[in-house]
């Protein structure tokens, strides 16, 4: 049976703030960024050129991947990707025997190091054809450095298994992230940190999709990667959450519970920031420093972290105190 507090049980000092009192703003940042990331979801499913709700890379469609590095160093121009563009519409490359000539005009490129280098991102190409595509841009914006070009083909059957692969992978992480916490915790307790999964990897993505309309930026199977690992972040920082609310309910039971979360996010609030942090600190030295390759899936990592942390504190446990108060509300006597 629920106590009503007393003078002589005062309320813990909180040092931070009380999260229930700005719980409406909180569910209003993270709703509108809900909506915002289904809404990148659904215009990159309904773009004719995507019609998914990521745009997928090279590893789940198939086709060559080409990295060069020109040998000018320093004293290069730096190129444009619209340079880039109108010199790889004018690339001539041997035809197959009973295929067609490969479409070069609206392949996907990124020019990087300060217009040194440059990502191309070809339908599949032969080895005769891959070459032919080096030399004849080597000629017109080039030279580029021998032990810096990279070539990389997969093939379309390849690309579907890894497709595959990914949500296989996607969907097994999540139930069975879904199976512990529900064995571990009661029901609220689960279903709260499974809401805050999908808050967490709902907006991990949908940022992805805006990327990928406004700048091109495809996903590739190392961005599946980070999405499991976003989700076990989200866990395990919610759960944390959860404990010390277990922990201060044991205490402060005769509080509303209200005061039980606001005290239990103030004292795990500085652990919480903590790790947040210094898990950020080698992802931001992968975006700054870990090169193309490296880099959105630093991004992708990144803002799940950021996203995960935000919700164990500010989405989780006062859903859970509303939802809490409801149930006693309606049930005065539980």
């Amino acid at each position: 049976m629920t106590m009503s507090p007393t003078a002589a049980d005062p309320v813990p000092e909180i040092r931070f703030f009380r999260i229930n009192r700005y719980r409406r703003l909180a569910w209003g940042a993270s709703g509108a960024a809900c909506v915002l990331s289904l809404l990148g979801l659904l215009l990159s499913w309904l773009n004719p050129s995507i019609g998914l709700p990521l745009k997928p890379g090279l590893d789940f469609t198939g086709g060559t991947r080409i990295q060069l590095e020109r040998a000018c160093g320093a004293s290069c121009s730096p190129l444009t990707a619209p340079q880039v563009e109108e010199q790889l519409s004018q690339v001539k490359l041997p035809v197959e025997a009973g295929a067609a000539a490969p479409q070069l005009e609206r392949a996907p490129l990124q020019v990087l190091d300060g217009g040194r280098s440059i990502d191309l991102r070809m339908p599949t190409l032969s080895a005769v054809q891959s070459t032919a595509l080096i030399e004849q841009l080597s000629s017109r914006i080039g030279p580029f450095l021998p032990g810096d070009t990279s070539i990389e083909t997969i093939g379309p059957t390849l690309g579907d298994q890894l497709l595959k692969s990914s949500l296989l992978s996607l969907l097994v992480s999540f139930a069975a992230i879904a199976a512990y916490i529900t064995f571990r915790y009661d029901r609220l307790f689960a279903s709260l940190a499974i809401v805050c999964l999908a808050h967490d990897v709902l907006i991990t993505a949908g940022l992805f999709a805006w990327l990928g309309l406004l700048l091109g930026v495809e996903v590739d199977s190392l961005f599946a990667v980070s999405l499991i690992t976003v989700a076990g972040y989200s866990v395990n920082d919610t759960v944390v959450v959860f404990d010390r609310i277990r922990e201060q309910k044991s205490l402060l039971g005769h509080l509303p519970i209200n005061d039980q979360v606001d005290v239990a996010v103030d004292v795990t609030l500085t652990r919480s920031l903590y790790t947040s942090l210094t898990t950020l600190l080698p992802l931001l030295g992968m975006i700054f420093f870990g090169g193309s390759s490296l880099f959105w899936f630093a991004v992708a990592l990144a803002t799940g972290i950021a996203v995960g942390s935000w919700s164990s504190i500010g989405v989780a446990p006062t859903l859970l105190s509303l939802i809490t108060a409801s149930n006693r509300a309606r049930s005065p006597l539980a």
